[in-house]
């Protein structure tokens, strides 16, 4: 039987890492974070869940511990991560035209999303820092098995 991998998608945490992210990414071999981070504490404390790997966001200044992109395989299937601001106006159609991965991670847009378009996935996990926009604070769980993705979105809860 093939093997099953749980990566944790996070985005857009500004500097706020909410306590019930810990329950929300439980389990996960992999932490991968979509940029605007707020701060390498944030990564830090990520690492006590899973092994992290974050880009650069459009509000974190240039780090040693930012990429420019994450590009991964993982249970035969490519991972794309970008924080998404890099092509202009954000749509998962641009996205899918400039990365041939076949997930495709950004954030960004702080909206939840995840699209399935021939055979290939886009997914946000949503901001995990203040909430803005009237939209509630979200990670995701990445589930490859079989060749396939799955994404589950958990909303996070806690005081702003």
């Amino acid at each position: 039987m093939a093997s099953e991998h749980l990566i944790g998608l996070i985005s857009d945490t500004h500097g706020l890492l909410r306590p019930d992210v810990h329950d929300a990414l439980a389990g996960v071999e992999l932490i991968l974070h979509a940029g605007d981070v707020g701060g390498e504490d944030i990564l830090h404390e990520l690492r006590t869940i899973a092994p992290t790997f974050a880009v650069r966001g459009n509000t974190d200044e240039p780090a040693p511990w930012l990429e420019a992109e994450i590009v991964r395989e993982i249970g035969g299937l490519t991972i794309h991560v970008s924080h998404g601001h890099e092509v202009g106006r954000l749509t998962p159609e641009r996205l899918l035209a400039r990365y041939t991965q076949d997930i495709l991670v950004y954030g960004h847009t702080h909206k939840p999303l995840v699209l399935q378009w021939e055979g290939r996935t886009v997914v946000n996990p949503g901001a995990a820092g203040q909430r803005r926009f009237d939209l509630m604070p979200s990670v995701a769980r990445l589930r490859i098995a079989a060749g396939a993705a799955q994404v589950e979105f958990v909303e996070l809860g806690g005081s702003d």
